[in-house]
């Protein structure tokens, strides 16, 4: 079956890959209050919480390319995403600053290879021409994440906990394979 514009539809769904990637980073930020009166983090336990994902992003986006030219753009963003969204959700099981420090460097580790990915896509199905367009498309993702975020993560704390905040902005990259799958080849 031929989907007229296809090329589109991919933009789009590395644009959501794009806006989840900054939700699911900045909730620990937002909820910061919350996490640290619950658990007793000092602000040395939450910068050091902060600098593990800083490292292991560092780490992952000197690899991730690498890894995404052997296995494909599909895997490479499917491995992006089961990673990092499992690390997201696994913060709602977080009880010691041990635990997020472990759980936020994952999640950076996963988080990086969004954007080899995405570029990737853009190399993959857009002629040189609409590049950077496509590009523009998909970064614009980082905003909009960033504005979501302190909307949707604070109401879903006041009527669940910051636990299910977690746990609801993880799962978005699990739904995000529903499409991801199925629709992208190279």
């Amino acid at each position: 079956m031929k989907i007229p514009h296809l090329r589109w539809l991919m933009v789009g769904l590395i644009f959501l890959a794009t806006v989840i990637n900054y939700i699911d980073r900045q909730t620990v930020s937002v909820l910061k209050t919350a996490i640290s009166t619950d658990l007793g983090l000092s602000n040395a336990d939450y910068a050091a919480i902060q600098n593990s994902f800083l490292l292991m992003y560092g780490i992952s986006q000197m690899v991730s390319g690498r890894l995404y030219d052997r296995i494909g753009t599909r895997l490479g963003f499917v491995f992006s995403i089961v990673v990092w969204s499992g690390a997201a959700v696994a913060h709602a099981f977080a009880a010691t600053s041990g635990m997020f420090k472990v759980f936020r460097g994952v999640l950076g580790f996963g988080e990086a290879g969004n954007f080899p990915a995405a570029i990737k896509v853009t190399a993959e199905w857009f002629p040189k021409k609409e590049r950077a367009l496509a590009t523009g498309i998909f970064n614009s993702g980082t905003n909009i994440g960033a504005l979501v975020t302190p909307m949707v993560v604070p109401w879903i704390t006041l009527y669940w906990g910051w636990y299910w905040a977690f746990v609801i902005t993880g799962a978005l990259g699990f739904i995000w394979l529903f499409f991801w799958i199925p629709l992208y080849r190279a």
